[in-house]
């Protein structure tokens, strides 16, 4: 007997074979058969597809969820967008290890480095746990709506035996190196996927400390990861910044254990238009010589609202550490100041093609003007304006910041803006979709639509996949690379994570602001369009018929797992 009979959808089972029309049916939460006319019987629950496509859930393996689980079990907004598995603790940046002189300067940090609302984190991170096996328990006892998988993260290890000095000592006493090692062990035996670490130059801490990752030796990266090895489990997950391919592959090939870089190499930029493609094809051919390294690369645009006060998208930029150090009632003397507009003109000058920003003002544009008198300035870009007043488009920039005291709304498009050059970097064999830093940036952007973003820009719109090949980049692809046993395909015995969409739909809202983090502070989120359900491991968590909180199922607790056994 079944739980859950799906009648008379297209199904796209996630392994690349051609869409087939078919039922299917789940038992204690497992596909059990997918067939034609399969009969319901008993009390199972019946959902008429009525021809709807019918695909695995989507896996997300970068997010930054950490924080919001504790307070969030539906882990919004992904549970909206058709997503069903999430990897957290990407770039290192966790919160297990932990102990309670240590807990401020992670949520200090995690403020900056991921654009996450202080105030929000202190009113609702949930501290009951310390170690990394304590923080799996505390998921399991709170069930989470989708499944969640963690990475040990090299940031949390380093302030949880250094403290403070984890963003000042850059080489750790061989006691304190034994220490972060035994840690990372501990949390690989207690169902960690991975270790994970940052040296980008764009990941900053509290009031401009390094992150504590970022100052660490290529020995101390070496000796950490190289616990994978040794343990002969789990992958290695890394924010690259300037750092080569190369230095994956003699990861991959001492470890013999996956290795995943993010970067802005990774990124389309006009200013080094080859590079994303070149960077896959050097990921691609270690992979010829036996060593997995593979690339995370965003299918969207790169977007990020800001404003002057917290400009995170500017900080590549050295001259930025003088306007992050001082109080807020003195940003604006910073921005007004000579010294700090001519420093940031030089850094722009020998601007690392890794930064955000490198200076093309075209694509940094006024969202929002902050007095009536400057209505005019909305959706243009300084390079507009300033050409239009015959002034240098940097003094344009700070003289408006100025003058609407740091309460301009800006975006800047980063990366990713010229679709055909970012369809030959999606394309790429080495190339995993992903990037969505769901749970992060939320004040700047909201990246974790990227599925039916996917399906309805790069499928529906653009054809540069079929469907079958998109889904399965959204699936079975990731669950391979990771070793997530039984997820992304919809096949007999697998998990039922499905997601029911219209595949002329499908898609995501723009940007969408609320208050609901706690305390009543302000995030970015996206909204669905065309998902019409969505079920993890045999439950539904997401109706389009609900209304409330985008569609999301209220259950007592989730239906998620903790992922902590992989291949």
């Amino acid at each position: 007997m079944h739980d859950l009979v799906i009648r008379g959808a297209t199904v796209v089972d996630g392994t690349g074979a051609p869409p087939v029309r078919a039922d299917v049916g789940v038992r204690d939460g497992r596909i059990a058969e997918v067939r034609a006319n399969i009969a319901a019987g008993g009390n199972a629950q019946v959902v008429d597809a009525g021809g709807l496509t019918l695909a695995p859930g989507f896996i997300d393996v970068h997010t930054h969820y950490d924080a919001q689980v504790t307070w969030d079990p539906t882990l919004s907004p992904s549970s909206t967008l058709g997503v069903t598995s999430v990897v957290m603790g990407n770039c290192g940046f966790g919160i297990a290890p932990c102990q309670p002189p240590v807990n401020d300067i992670l949520m200090k940090n995690l403020s900056v480095v991921e654009g996450m609302n202080l105030d929000a984190l202190r009113a609702g991170i949930r501290w009951e746990f310390q170690t990394f096996a304590e923080y799996q328990g505390f998921l399991r006892k709170n069930r989470p709506y989708l499944n969640v998988a963690t990475l040990i993260g090299h940031s949390a290890v380093r302030s949880a035996v250094m403290g403070d000095a984890g963003s000042e000592i850059k080489v750790p006493s061989s006691e304190q190196l034994g220490k972060m090692r035994d840690i990372v062990r501990d949390a690989l035996r207690h169902g960690a996927i991975g270790f994970a670490s940052s040296w980008s130059p764009n990941h900053s801490g509290y009031n401009g400390v390094p992150m504590p990752s970022t100052i660490a030796s290529e020995g101390e990266v070496r000796s950490l990861a190289g616990v994978l090895g040794e343990e002969k489990r789990g992958v290695f997950q890394m924010a690259a910044g300037n750092k080569e391919v190369a230095f994956f592959e003699s990861l991959a090939a001492a470890t013999s254990r996956p290795c995943f870089m993010s970067t802005n190499y990774l990124l389309h930029n006009e200013a080094a238009p080859r590079r994303a493609v070149e960077t896959l094809d050097a990921c691609l051919d270690a992979q010829s010589r036996g060593h997995t390294v593979y690339g995370h690369v965003t299918c969207q645009p790169l977007s990020m609202d800001f404003s002057a006060d917290d400009a995170f998208p500017l900080f590549s930029s050295a001259a930025f550490n003088r306007v992050r150090n001082v109080p807020l009632a003195e940003k604006a003397a910073v921005y007004a100041s000579r010294e700090f507009r001519d420093e940031w003109r030089a850094n722009l000058k020998t601007a690392a093609t890794a930064g955000i920003f490198s200076g093309n003002w075209s694509r940094l544009q006024v969202t929002v003007p902050a007095l009536a008198s400057n209505a005019l300035l909305e959706n243009r870009s300084i390079a507009d304006i300033a050409k239009e007043r015959g002034r240098d488009p940097l003094d344009v920039f700070c003289d408006l910041v100025v003058e609407e005291n740091l309460k301009t709304i800006f975006v800047i498009h980063a990366f990713n803006v010229d679709e055909d050059a970012v369809a030959s970097i999606l394309q790429h064999d080495a190339c995993v979709i992903a990037l969505s830093d769901a749970g992060a940036h939320l004040s700047f952007m909201c990246d974790a639509g990227y599925g039916p973003y996917f399906l309805g820009r790069w499928v529906r719109d653009r054809g540069d996949f079929g469907l079958a090949e998109g889904v399965r980049r959204l699936t079975s692809h990731q669950a391979d690379l990771y070793g997530i046993p039984d997820r992304g395909r919809i096949v007999a015995g697998a998990f039922a994570d499905l997601v029911l969409f219209d595949t002329a739909t499908v898609g995501i809202s723009k940007c969408v602001r609320l208050n609901d983090l706690p305390g009543g502070q302000m995030r970015t989120i996206r909204e669905p369009r065309g998902i019409e359900g969505t079920w993890v491991n045999g439950v539904r968590i997401q109706d389009a018929k609900i209304r409330e909180a985008n569609g999301i199922v209220p259950m007592h607790s989730g239906p998620g797992m903790v992922l902590d056994k992989f291949k």
